[in-house]
């Protein structure tokens, strides 16, 4: 039970006597659990952004070395006058 449940339950017993306010504390009583669960669905959803990032650095190395491999092929082709106008 979070502090804010906590709380809110304790405002629960001291407001017994309106009905307006003990209308309030069951709407805000919903609201926070469905805080607390989005909440947790974006730590789960961090979590797995993570796990993906994590996963793709390999991909992103050999896509980095295959772009210096191919500038560096350029340089040399110039530099060697071995790059010919596209047929």
């Amino acid at each position: 039970m979070s502090f804010l449940t906590a709380h809110l339950t304790i405002h629960e017993h001291n407001n017994m006597e309106s009905p307006h306010e003990h209308q309030q504390s069951l709407l805000l009583s919903r609201i926070i659990v469905n805080v607390e669960k989005l909440n947790e669905a974006i730590m789960t959803l961090n979590k797995n952004l993570q796990e993906i990032n994590i996963a793709n650095m390999d991909t992103e190395l050999v896509a980095q070395m295959f772009k210096n491999y191919q500038s560096n092929v350029l340089f040399h082709l110039e530099a060697t006058n071995g790059l010919k106008d596209p047929v």
